[in-house]
């Protein structure tokens, strides 16, 4: 079974308040994007990457990777104007007869690890998809105009990438014209009529937004036992 990881790297990263895209940005004097290509590549020997960047981004890309051995196994593409976009044009790069699992991840969750990703591939290959996802810690309310109420935390689950599936399963999906619901590609699957299936995510797996993010970054990467 082929192993495709689409690495969505097609934001511009405005809340993190750089002047480049925050996947370039230095974690640890290494660009984050680095970080998350290294452990996919890791994860499986096979593994084939379809790298999604903006299309003003495209050349610091391309020079990135020239520094990792596996460079050839790495498909660079133009991302869209939204996540769902971005995905699917990564996905428009794989052959619609493809047999393989395909991982689509987000390119600032680069703290994640070779056992998720592999998890991810186990799961999926067994009941077509595998979610990574974590319980909520936090007390949560709900606010609708203006009037908070309580919602039982044990329901609640964040969810995370690897977003993993079949490609039978993913790239039909992706067919559909953007809806304002697909927030993922687990609710774009959904819409199809697919079930589903979670899989224990990783509290460390944060996707990084914000400046705060870069530190706690850096503090996993010292010592990763205090996570």
């Amino acid at each position: 079974m082929e192993k495709i990881a689409v690495i969505v790297a097609g934001g511009l990263g405005t809340r993190m308040g750089a002047l480049i895209p925050k996947q370039f940005l230095l974690l640890n004097n290494q660009p984050i994007l680095l970080y998350t290509l290294q452990t996919f590549f890791a994860a499986f020997n096979d593994m084939q990457i379809i790298l999604v960047l903006p299309a003003e981004h495209i050349s610091e890309g391309k020079e990135l990777i020239q520094s990792l051995p596996q460079h050839k196994r790495i498909r660079i593409v133009v991302g869209g104007h939204s996540r769902f976009h971005s995905v699917q044009s990564g996905l428009a790069a794989i052959n619609k007869h493809t047999n393989a699992i395909i991982f689509v991840h987000d390119a600032v969750r680069c703290l994640l690890s070779t056992k998720l990703i592999q998890q991810c591939y186990w799961q999926a290959l067994e009941k077509g998809s595998a979610i990574p996802a974590i319980k909520a810690t936090d007390s949560i309310r709900r606010v609708i105009n203006s009037v908070s109420t309580p919602i039982n935390r044990d329901e609640i689950y964040l969810v995370q990438t690897p977003q993993t599936f079949q490609s039978k399963i993913l790239l039909p999906a992706f067919q559909n014209p953007f809806r304002e619901t697909f927030t993922d590609e687990a609710t774009v699957v959904e819409h199809s009529g697919i079930p589903i299936h979670l899989i224990e995510g990783e509290y460390q797996n944060i996707k990084i937004t914000r400046p705060i993010d870069l530190l706690i970054a850096e503090k996993f990467l010292q010592d990763p036992s205090l996570f």
